[in-house]
């Protein structure tokens, strides 16, 4: 985050020394009409996914303990972030609960709500190759690893900015995300058998944030602008059901299956990006 800070500070910082060289005769039209751009930037998790959640009665609710039949916590506090590297806690995990790329492109329109005032809409449609693992290990011994990235995402986003005579534009911006998530699961446990269900669904969420822009011509500008996203990602599960293991198996001993899931339903992630953008 303070990555984030300093470079849109400095970009800021930036726009404040060259405004006086800014030999442009036609201010007033800038920021006002509709443009075109393209993004390029950084997505930061948030790497706050640290366990995977049971539903041994399968009744909708995420809260339960796989347990024996001696009752006792098959899995304990066996969890870690990232996709586990064996069967055993003693393995460990890879770090891979990845920061990665992210592109979009997206079309707008922005009106001059008063002379250093401006207002409009944005429609957004991008992809990030970021990713979220999380992994447990159960005391068979057995691994399984719950991954997810976002495939893609269509926004619609507004916003209000302050451009001081022309030239440059500093703005918030928010608004709703439509977003395909698609999922991923592996296990070394080769008994039980596993369906998963709801992956690749498209999902409701939000974004806010804010940037700035420095018109580099009369028609072309350079952006860095900061952006929070949030998707309710509580579709997707995994069915653990008898496959050849015994009928005393932990994931059967509550209803005959156990149904698992990220612990948070909230895909969250941090970006910051650059646009260059075109005027009409």
């Amino acid at each position: 985050m303070k990555k984030f800070a300093v470079a849109i500070t400095a970009t800021i910082g930036l726009a404040a020394v060259a405004s006086p060289a800014w030999a442009q005769d036609d201010r007033a039209s800038h920021f006002d009409g509709p443009y075109v751009s393209g993004t390029f930037g950084r997505t930061l998790q948030n790497n706050t996914q640290d366990r995977i959640a049971f539903d041994t009665d399968r009744n909708g609710s995420y809260d339960n303990t796989v347990r024996n039949g001696a009752g006792v916590d098959v899995f304990g506090s066996n969890f870690c972030q990232g996709a586990a590297n064996g069967p055993t806690p003693a393995t460990g995990c890879s770090r891979n609960n990845g920061d990665d790329w992210e592109y979009s492109g997206r079309i707008g329109y922005d009106r001059r709500i008063s002379n250093n005032v401006v207002g409009g809409l944005v429609i957004e449609v991008g992809k990030s190759e970021s990713s979220d693992q999380v992994s447990a290990f159960s005391s068979t011994p057995a691994r399984y690893t719950l991954g997810r990235e976002l495939d893609v995402a269509v926004s619609l986003r507004g916003r209000l900015g302050y451009t001081p005579g022309g030239g440059a534009l500093f703005y918030v911006t928010a608004g709703p995300s439509y977003a395909k998530i698609d999922h991923s699961f592996s296990t070394s446990n080769g008994a039980n058998a596993f369906n998963e269900v709801n992956d690749g669904k498209w999902v409701w969420g939000g974004q806010a944030g804010g940037g700035t822009e420095i018109m580099l011509t009369n028609k072309v500008s350079l952006g860095l602008e900061y952006l929070f996203s949030r998707y309710r990602d509580n579709k997707y599960r995994v069915e653990v059901t008898q496959g050849s293991a015994l009928a005393s198996n932990a994931f059967l001993l509550n209803g005959g299956g156990t149904n698992l899931r990220p612990s948070r339903t909230n895909y969250d992630s941090h970006s910051l990006r650059a646009s260059l953008s075109y005027q009409f």
